[in-house]
């Protein structure tokens, strides 16, 4: 197989509120472009596309998936994007790598905050977009309804193309108003194309003329035209809507039932006529390594390689399965390739078109199309894999930041490396997931996207690297910090026969700038402490620093300054004066009024109207504190700052206070002082550890 010219490729990204039908259309699809022989199911996990075992035991998209079928002399690449918030890092490597999107909406549903948080992402990158309405054979189905709920609720000019032929039960098929025909179904993949029912013809020709006239405006030769015969062809349609389209002022609208397969063939042939091609796309933006200075690469094939991993999968029996796009040049078999993004060379192996796990070899991948190759040693998502004698990193795809974190330890005693081998993969399979040891804490602490992504985390570290962990509430990272000055002597005195140890300093400790850290002052005059010791005593002073004198935790933003001390001429050495400091800082700590401070987080949610009060309610009682409010679509957006131990397991909350129709980001702001009844509470939990231990 080899890939054909960019303008006879078309990148399509699948994307959907859950449980709209995304991959029952993405199979209806390959069916109908003969790239599957049956059409499989979701639920009873024949899909071709969710293959995965997490995919089949939960019955919905977790994976990216990628399938490729051809249609009218063109490739189509099918980039089906997981509809759940938790796995929204790879609709956003979905949506960054295509082209274009058909955006899902469930007719009896309507649009729901998913489907707004997908439009937004398009909106931000300039993404062309056709709305399948969906699930037309299904109860409370009511298309009309759910195209101007799309209308006002997306803010966009939906353009009908076809429209169906009744709803729910009485559902018969869709009439293609480009077509002017009729695709009544009778029964599995089997149509029958009839002229109009004359029931319908009237709303049909009324609708058409409301398409051609929106496809007009798109073009004033084609305006012109309009005007003088009102009407257009088949192909000035087209060309019409293509226009409006690339200029995002119309955004064509059909209708489907995807499990019957129904809407499937005048979607593909909207996608083949209407949305763009790599070669309508404009330049891929990069930069040079180690310099800011922006290039770009013109969607060439002869052109010098940049191409962008996307997306990384590990396989069982495979290995490493590397998805990605290439934007100018050419990627075959042994093709010499430089990683830009950490200058490590890769020698390419055998390059594949997916269809779900199926792989076909590829003679080569070309600019402007999709495809995989196994085994890639240092190269991971959002690497640029490029020529050496012409390197470029492409812009990163910008993945979102985790809202959830939990700690994971090893089931089994001596497996403890195993986990975290097997945790670090996960997470070159999937930027969204993070792992990282807390020393402080004696945690390994996961986070991700929601309690559903870590869950499936740790099943795929079972399944994949055979080991088991038991998740538990992560410890908070608190700290600790002084509230006024204090002063103390440090002594460290020793004799047991011979040589002794000895070293005396004086500490002043006061309060430093919150987030300025830890500053030390050497005051020494006079040679009461020779300035050989004085790195001696700030060592001890940063040991007990690091241990706390509280709760255990480490100690921040303090200034100290050693201002006097003595020692001897025989016993004095750096290890005295080490205990020394650490002894005297200790002593000053308990006179200046000690305090605990919580890691506080920015957290941004997003809620439909209705819940708004629940929600700022439920903030209120976790400590936060309300910054601002405001409209986004239908939506109310609130920003808060609420300590971190209170947002543990925040997502479900939030999920089930506004039935799964709210969703928040959050990233860290500063840290703060706790109340006295938080405080009082920390050190009794870390008594008790330390009685425990």
């Amino acid at each position: 197989m080899k890939s054909p010219s960019p303008d006879k490729i078309r990148n399509i990204a699948l994307v959907a509120h859950g449980d709209a039908g995304k991959t029952s259309l993405a199979e209806a699809m390959l069916l109908a472009g003969k790239a599957i022989q049956r059409m499989g199911k979701v639920d009873d996990g024949s899909s071709a596309l969710d293959y995965a075992e997490n995919e089949k035991k939960r019955g919905i998209t977790i994976n990216l998936g990628l399938g490729n079928l051809k249609w009218a002399d063109t490739k189509v690449n099918l980039l089906d994007c997981p509809g759940y918030a938790d796995f929204y890092g790879d609709v956003k490597a979905g949506i960054a790598v295509a082209d274009g999107a058909v955006l899902l909406v469930a007719a009896p549903a309507g649009v729901e905050v998913g489907t707004e948080l997908v439009w937004q992402f398009l909106d931000r990158l300039s993404r062309p977009r056709v709305i399948v309405i969906n699930k037309m054979d299904k109860e409370h189905a009511d298309y009309s309804k759910c195209l101007k709920d799309c209308q006002e609720a997306l803010g966009a000019r939906l353009a009908p193309v076809t429209i169906p032929i009744g709803s729910a039960d009485g559902f018969k098929g869709i009439i293609d108003l480009i077509e002017e025909k009729a695709y009544l179904y009778e029964g599995p993949g089997k149509f029958k194309k009839e002229d109009i029912p004359a029931d319908m013809a009237d709303e049909a020709a009324d609708l058409r003329t409301q398409l051609i006239e929106a496809a007009a405006e798109s073009d004033e030769e084609l305006m012109e035209k309009f005007f003088g015969e009102e009407t257009l062809s088949k192909d000035e349609i087209l060309k019409g809507l293509k226009a409006g389209v690339a200029a995002a002022t119309i955004v064509p609208a059909l209708a489907s039932a995807a499990t019957s397969g129904v809407g499937v063939e005048p979607l593909l042939d909207i996608i083949v006529g209407v949305m763009p091609s790599p070669a309508d796309m404009p330049d891929a933006v990069g930069t040079k390594p180690r310099s800011e200075d922006e290039i770009t690469r013109p969607c060439d094939a002869n052109g010098p390689l940049a191409a962008h991993v996307f997306k990384t999968v590990a396989e069982q029996h495979v290995g490493e399965m590397s998805y990605f796009r290439v934007y100018s040049g050419s990627a075959s078999s042994g093709t010499e390739a430089l990683n830009a993004n950490n200058d490590k060379t890769e020698r390419m192996g055998t390059v594949y078109a997916m269809v779900g796990r199926e792989r076909s070899e590829m003679e080569a991948v070309t600019a402007g199309d999709i495809g995989a190759v196994v085994k890639l040693k240092s190269t991971h998502t959002n690497d640029t894999l490029c020529l050496k004698s012409d390197p470029i990193i492409l812009r990163p795809i910008e993945f979102p930041k985790a809202v959830l974190s939990a700690a994971v330890k090893a089931k089994s005693s001596g497996d403890e490396d195993k986990v975290s081998a097997g945790l670090q993969k996960l997470h070159d399979e999937d930027p969204t997931f993070s792992v990282v040891f807390d020393s402080n804490l004696k945690q390994t602490i996961i986070s991700g996207l929601g309690n559903l992504h870590l869950d499936v985390m740790v099943d795929k570290l079972k399944e994949k690297y055979g080991v088991e962990v038991d998740r538990e509430k992560p410890k908070i990272a608190f700290r600790e910090t002084i509230r006024k000055s204090a002063k103390a002597e440090g002594k460290y005195k020793k004799q047991s026969g011979g040589r002794g140890q000895f070293g005396v300093c004086w500490l002043r400790i006061e309060p430093n700038e919150r987030g300025a850290g830890f500053e030390f002052l050497n005051e020494i005059v006079g040679g009461s402490i020779p300035s050989k010791f004085i790195p001696a005593v700030e060592k001890g002073v940063l040991e007990r620093m690091s241990k706390g004198v509280i709760a255990g935790y480490p100690m921040v933003d303090v200034k100290v300054a050693v201002y006097d001390g003595k020692y001897h001429s025989v016993d004095s050495n750096e290890m005295a004066f080490k205990m020394a400091g650490s002894f005297g800082f200790k002593l000053a700590s308990a006179d200046a009024s000690g305090v605990l401070l919580e890691p506080i987080h920015l957290v941004r949610i997003v809620v439909p109207d209705e819940y708004l009060g629940d929600v700022m309610g439920d903030i209120s009682s976790r400590r936060g504190k309300i910054r601002e409010t405001g409209q986004e679509g239908r939506n109310q957006v609130v920003t808060a700052l609420v300590p971190l131990s209170e947002l543990y397991m925040y997502s479900t909350n939030l999920r089930s206070i506004t039935q799964g129709r709210g969703y928040f980001e959050m990233e860290f702001s500063h840290y703060e002082e706790t109340p006295p009844d938080v405080q009082a509470k920390i050190v009794a939990e870390s008594e008790l550890e330390e009685d425990e231990e």
